[in-house]
């Protein structure tokens, strides 16, 4: 697979009434195709959120969106733009960041989560910096991190809402 200059191509989720910021690497063959984050139908992310929401999976864009502001929850991620193979974040280089002073100027965001490891490491790299805000890393969503069945992801991922 060769490598493929990708730009980000959707907005943040978010309004003034946002607490929780959780942050991925850079949306998915999957979801750039659906333009709409977590388009994969394997990964867990909305089923774990409405989980922890104690709403029903949504399944719309519409939907996905109200239940992540009816819950303050903002949603973006740490790339702009990179070089990647596929969806691999492995393969990243080349990074752009995004600039999350559009979220944390107009908020009042109490925590940073990362969706895995791989977009808390490029968070630290890249963000930090700027933003002088700490993040807590938790397990990628991502149907590549089968290690992690639902049940275990509720666990680690019930404090975003505590």
């Amino acid at each position: 697979m060769e490598y493929e200059h990708i730009t980000h191509s959707f907005e943040p989720i978010y309004n003034e009434d946002s607490e929780i910021l959780i942050l991925g690497t850079l949306p998915s063959v999957k979801s750039r195709e659906n333009n709409f984050y977590y388009g994969h139908k394997q990964n867990r992310f909305w089923k774990l959120l409405a989980k922890l929401c104690e709403e029903e999976t949504p399944q719309t864009v519409e939907e996905k969106t109200a239940m992540l502001l009816r819950h303050r929850i903002a949603i973006w991620d740490v790339i702009q733009s990179c070089d990647i193979k596929g969806s691999s974040d492995s393969s990243i280089k080349n990074v752009i960041p995004t600039d999350l002073k559009q979220i944390l100027d107009h908020c009042q965001i109490r925590q940073i989560y990362a969706n895995g490891n791989k977009a808390g490491a490029l968070y630290k790299k890249y963000q930090q910096p700027l933003t002088e805000r700490d993040i807590l890393v938790l397990p990628s969503t991502s149907p590549a991190n089968a290690a992690w069945s639902l049940d275990r992801l509720y666990e680690k991922w019930s404090e975003i809402l505590r």
